[in-house]
């Protein structure tokens, strides 16, 4: 009795995967919880929720240490992913996803809070290093590749302690709202139009 249980549950999450299998994996960095809503280090959820709300999707299901919500983005499949995992473990939750459902680097969109960049700018790049960026270093170490999309959002730099900083809430809220709207359309733009457009459009 005990085998077919396990059978059945092994045969539901192997037919659950391949009901996530999408064109393309958008994966936000942030801290899960009420207490890092609104803050500079949530950027990348906060643009990953810009896209649901525009797209109608549902980020409700949970797998992967993560939030996930499947829909479409003009014609191709998408996976919206909001690791649950904190900041600074991210890619156990992104390494978990790829693993389960066969996703190579190439389709992943990683969307994160960049302090090298003015608040208001936006990046799209093909690959390189993390920087700074705790978030960003997990999912390269833990994919052992950085050859991936990423989407940079700024936010500024402060003279001030940086913790406090990036876990504080935007000084200029417009201009920070402004600039995950520009990132999503980022994003929107290599899901329908591929890197290169995406990076004349934007960067």
């Amino acid at each position: 009795m005990q085998k077919g249980r396990l059978f059945g549950a092994a045969k539901s999450r192997k037919k659950s995967a391949a009901n996530l299998k999408s064109d393309y994996y958008i994966v936000g960095l942030g801290n899960p919880g009420s207490k890092y809503e609104r803050t500079r280090h949530n950027a990348g959820f906060d643009v990953v929720s810009i896209l649901a709300q525009r797209h109608k999707i549902s980020v409700r299901m949970h797998d992967y240490k993560a939030r996930l919500g499947k829909g479409k983005i003009g014609d191709k499949s998408v996976l919206l992913v909001m690791p649950q995992t904190y900041m600074n473990n991210s890619g156990q939750s992104v390494k978990a996803m790829m693993q389960a459902l066969g996703v190579g680097a190439d389709k992943l969109i990683v969307v994160y809070d960049d302090m090298d960049l003015k608040l208001g700018n936006v990046r799209v790049k093909e690959q390189g290093s993390a920087g700074t960026h705790n978030g960003m270093k997990s999912v390269i170490f833990s994919l052992q590749t950085d050859e991936f999309v990423r989407v940079r959002v700024g936010i500024g730099k402060s003279i001030d302690d940086t913790v406090d900083y990036v876990l504080g809430e935007h000084g200029d809220k417009q201009a920070a709202f402004d600039a995950m709207k520009k990132a999503a359309d980022a994003i929107e733009s290599i899901v329908k139009e591929g890197v290169k457009e995406a990076q004349n459009g934007f960067n």
